[in-house]
């Protein structure tokens, strides 16, 4: 089994089209489509049951962390009892995502992309020290092309992109008293509540956009060209201005305090240059005037800068949202169900049409180059995941008048003694996924 780190374990199909990839395959014979549409039918049925659970164990945990809520409590949790409801929440939350084919991003590497430029050339800053939980995964590690304006010219640039980002974030409670009604400093959030968002496309070194309190400052290509040219121009303008500086300076001195302060202090002032003052200081003021806009001219490129900067911040919070909250939760669910039973429907296809027994690892070998050898998609598959669950998924092949009582459950998977999978014909295996649902709720009738 090769491990690929440059690969994701996501499947870029859909459940509906995974199928159909394994019945245009061909391996299938011809009485065996129908049954073999059914058997994925209904497995897809049974997770999105089986996840639906989760959901509502999510649900019932994020209630009283969740800013969007619109209900009330009937009781007062307390601060263990939050605790432990957070713990859930977070749990279950990375497990989802996990599920889903989504990977997780350290703080350290956050922060290595937060030292590359961005398409807007300005540094940015997050302190992680203001969130007492932060969660990041990401899933679609892809590299676009897209076009860049410069000025006169237009040029293409190939950029990496995350097709899905999810945050979670708690900030951290900074005041015991009033939490509800305390917020980070320079935004909206609560310290009590626990904010979750789902994004699209995100370029890799943009990816800071998404935190509420990033901070933003001018780079050092930024600081030379404000700060060299005005030095560049500074310098003869100071060489000009100077010598008119030290005669308004000591024309000061003589009106102050005499002609005799004048010649002791060596400067040069007389009752002339008092009579042109008007005129000198007209001068003067002219050429700061002018010092002082070419200075204003580069700072209003850099808030320039700045305003497009935020602006990019405010379209990529409100274009590429997918969801938030609570809201996350179904489309994490949704990932979660369709990459799971797409690993199953894989596995089993495999299995049951493969000439030869095949170990995890020749399995897992084997799906990834028919995915690369028939739709030239590269995968990094999980084996050990689809292989778990239909290992699970147990129940009993009721055939004909047969009663279920003596009849022992079996899995849909098992391991003979040299390690090799198998799984059960589609007739059986339909069997026992129905004998699932059958018994999905046990309750005594009188």
């Amino acid at each position: 089994m090769t491990v690929y780190q440059d690969r994701e374990a996501f499947i870029p199909y859909s459940r509906k089209d995974i199928i159909e990839l394994c019945i245009r395959d061909g391996k299938l014979p011809e009485t065996s489509l129908q049954k073999f549409r059914d058997f994925c039918s209904i497995l897809l049925a049974y997770y999105h049951f089986k996840l639906h659970k989760t959901l509502e164990i999510l649900k019932e945990n994020y209630a009283p962390f969740n800013p969007d809520a619109n209900t009330k409590y009937i009781v007062d949790y307390s601060e263990s009892e939050l605790r432990t409801m957070k713990a859930k929440v977070v749990d279950a939350f990375e497990k989802i995502l996990e599920k889903g084919n989504y990977f997780p991003i350290s703080k350290a590497s956050l922060e290595r992309a937060f030292q590359e430029i961005s398409l807007i050339e300005l540094k940015t800053d997050i302190n992680f020290d203001e969130f007492e939980e932060m969660i990041c995964y990401c899933r679609g590690d892809i590299y676009k092309t897209i076009t860049i304006k410069k000025i006169f010219r237009e040029f293409e640039k190939k950029i990496d992109i995350f097709e899905r980002v999810v945050l979670l974030i708690k900030c951290t409670n900074t005041n015991d008293n009033n939490t509800d009604e305390k917020s980070l400093e320079g935004s909206h959030l609560v310290s009590s509540k626990i904010y979750i968002s789902l994004y699209k496309n995100i370029p890799k070194n943009d990816i800071e956009f998404l935190f509420p309190n990033v901070k933003i400052s001018m780079t050092l290509k930024n600081r030379l060209m404000l700060v060299v040219p005005a030095i560049g121009a500074a310098i003869p303008i100071a060489l000009k201005i100077l010598p008119q500086l030290l005669l308004i300076i000591g024309v000061i001195v003589f009106l102050t305090f005499g002609p005799s302060y004048v010649e002791k202090l060596n400067l040069r002032a007389s009752q002339e240059d008092v009579r042109n003052m008007t005129g000198i200081l007209l001068a003067t003021l002219s050429l700061l005037v002018t010092l002082g806009g070419f200075c204003f001219q580069l700072y209003s490129q850099y808030k320039s800068k700045q305003i497009k900067f935020q602006k990019q911040v405010t379209e990529t919070l409100f274009f590429k949202n997918i969801a938030n909250n609570a809201g996350v939760f179904q489309s994490l669910i949704d990932d979660a169900e369709e990459e799971e039973c797409k690993e199953i429907i894989l596995v089993y296809y495999h299995l049951l049409t493969s000439n030869t027994s095949l170990t995890p690892e020749q399995l897992d070998d084997k799906i990834e180059v028919w995915m690369e050898q028939n739709f030239n998609t590269k995968i990094d598959f999980d084996i050990n995941g689809p292989l778990n669950n239909l290992s699970k998924i147990q129940g009993k092949v009721v055939r004909g008048n047969e009663s279920d009582d003596q009849i022992p459950e079996i899995p849909l998977l098992t391991y003979d003694q040299n390690g090799y999978c198998q799984v059960l014909p589609l007739d059986d295996a339909k069997k026992i996924i129905d004998y699932i649902w059958d018994n999905a709720f046990h309750y005594t009738y009188k």
